[in-house]
């Protein structure tokens, strides 16, 4: 299930990061009730997410 926060809790800039590094996922952010942004750690943006097989 995707994490959703209220803008508001970008004040706490301590725990946004903490969460983000633990749940490894993108954090949908929203702005009135309505989605605005998205964010994550580095480590979850650089992961791939997908994967090269060759035939």
């Amino acid at each position: 299930m995707p994490e959703i926060r209220p803008i508001k809790d970008l004040r706490n800039t301590t725990k946004i990061s903490e969460l983000c590094h633990q749940i490894k996922e993108p954090i949908f952010i929203t702005k009135n009730g309505y989605g605005d942004m998205v964010i994550m750690s580095m480590a979850t943006y650089e992961k791939p997410s997908w994967s090269y097989t060759e035939n």
